[in-house]
């Protein structure tokens, strides 16, 4: 049986598979987020990690037989800091949200680094990437500066950090995706780069070491699993960001085949092929997934709030009790009134890459409701993701053959259908709710041995469904160039 662990944004599942991938069990545990200053955002590692424990604890394990696994995919760009010895984090970790490395980003910019960051890691300089952040603690927390000139601290993204606690400290390690999100590794080499590293002053010895998504990480160390109550070896197989999971948990193996993540941020991927490119203006190129011995690329973009825009309607305006209301509050009304809802609470990432930028309504009338509200913030995630696909499809030449999607918003038979009508493609929605953890289990079976090919995972994924456009490209017109004014005014 596998262990999937999900480490994401705001919580932390552990979903108990089958060795015949099918799902026992899924327990989620929340953590707190931190907002110390406007536009700051932090989690506490430790937190994270005791969740993950929490989380395996409730699973049904006493039903396990036979060898236990544990896969782990994880939310990338934030970064821990953590000492070598004590595993103790330096300081709390720098989620990917958070803008307090926007200062160290804009001066490298004026430096004139843009164009080598871009060639070597296929990245932007931006604060959402974790590079900036770890320069941040290095530079701000007292003491973190000499300790790490001395050896004495490690970098990890969340996966390092989870590998670390889990080991014993035994393994510090990551994975090629993760890796490619901190504008530290080098996409050609598939390994650290030297002049990146120097660039943010960043020690190489603090580093991970970087395997494909499919290799064998370690194995659980005797105290944790005392601690679980388990027994016998329990390797760590199986390693990758969330969302390069969802596009290998989509089985978006081959050239041209996207994936759009809808959570509390959404990344939009599209997979193509095992040749690097650089990817258009605005967008990034990453390592979509390494396994087999092959690794592929994908161009991505990401976008800072999407479901994290339904939360701050539910949260902070309490216009809804929660997620599940937004459908039909929106589909109360015919259209969205001319009100549009960029939703640029940490600024706005890809294409517009605009950091100072921050959320607006526009459109409002003294005839403007409570549903206009709703609709309008239920809309706009419709619009980011066509922004990005638009761009990577245009501008990049690539024909892209569907749009296989995942997370909680798919629900939304309005926000599919919408999206579907202004992609003018299929959307298609798969029988695995969870594709990022699935394709964690994924990379366990290809790393364990029990799957040899990709046609031996595709064999396990089936659609649910498929949205087809129900309104013309000169329909959506009007609606489209609406949302793309109102970003214009916040530039």
């Amino acid at each position: 049986m596998i262990i999937a662990i999900d480490q994401s944004t705001s919580a932390t599942k552990a979903l108990l598979f089958d060795n015949n991938c099918k799902l026992i069990k899924q327990i989620g545990v929340p953590h707190q987020q931190y907002y110390p200053q406007p536009g700051w955002v932090e989690h506490d590692a430790e937190e994270i990690y005791q969740n993950m424990l929490k989380a395996i604890s409730q699973l049904p394990l006493e039903t396990v037989s036979g060898e236990l696994s544990i896969a782990i995919t994880n939310q990338r760009e934030t970064v821990v800091v953590w000492d070598r010895e004590t595993g103790r984090p330096v300081c709390n970790a720098v989620v990917w949200q958070c803008m307090r490395g926007q200062d160290i980003c804009e001066d490298l910019k004026a430096k004139g680094f843009g164009p080598m960051v871009k060639e070597k890691s296929g990245l932007l300089i931006d604060p959402y990437f974790a590079g900036s952040g770890a320069k941040w603690i290095l530079d701000n927390i007292d003491g973190a500066r000499q300790a790490a000139e001395d050896g004495k601290l490690c970098f990890g993204t969340i996966d390092s950090w989870l590998i670390y606690k889990l080991t014993g400290g035994k393994v510090h390690a990551t994975d090629y995706t993760n890796a490619s999100r901190t504008m530290l590794f080098n996409v050609h080499t598939l390994d650290w780069d030297d002049e990146l590293l120097d660039m943010l002053t960043i020690p190489r010895s603090m580093m991970p070491e970087a395997k494909p998504c499919d290799a064998v990480y370690g194995e659980v160390a005797d105290e944790v699993k005392q601690a679980l109550g388990l027994q016998g070896e329990i390797k760590i197989a199986g390693v990758l960001g969330d969302s390069h999971g969802a596009l290998s948990g989509q089985m978006c193996f081959g050239e041209g085949y996207g994936k759009a993540t809808y959570g509390t941020g959404s990344s939009v991927m599209v997979n193509i092929g095992e040749a690097y490119a650089p990817a258009p203006d605005g967008l990034v190129t990453s390592v979509g997934f390494s396994a087999l011995g092959k690794t592929f690329y994908a161009f991505e973009g990401n976008i800072h709030c999407t479901g994290a825009t339904l939360l701050w309607l539910r949260d902070q305006l309490q216009l809804i009790d929660g997620p599940h209301e937004v459908e039909e509050i929106a589909t109360s009304i015919p259209d969205n009134g001319g009100v549009y809802f960029v939703p640029a609470f940490s600024g706005l990432g890809a294409p517009w890459w605009n950091g100072s930028a921050k959320a607006a309504i526009s459109g409002m009338t003294l005839a403007t409701t409570k549903a206009h509200v709703v609709r309008a913030a239920l809309e706009s995630i419709a619009y980011q993701v066509t922004d990005l696909v638009r761009t990577m499809t245009e501008k990049a030449g690539i024909t892209l053959k569907e749009i296989r999607v995942d997370g909680g918003p798919t629900k939304n038979k309005f926000l599919m259908q919408m999206q579907s009508d202004l992609l003018q493609a299929p959307v298609v929605r798969s029988e695995v709710e969870d594709a990022s953890a699935f394709c964690a289990l994924v990379m366990n079976r290809f790393a364990l041995g029990a799957w040899q090919t990709f046609s031996e995972a595709e064999q396990a994924w089936e659609c649910l469904g498929s949205t087809t456009p129900a309104h013309t490209a000169e329909e959506m017109a009007p609606a489209y160039d609406g949302w793309k004014q109102a970003v214009q005014n916040l530039m």
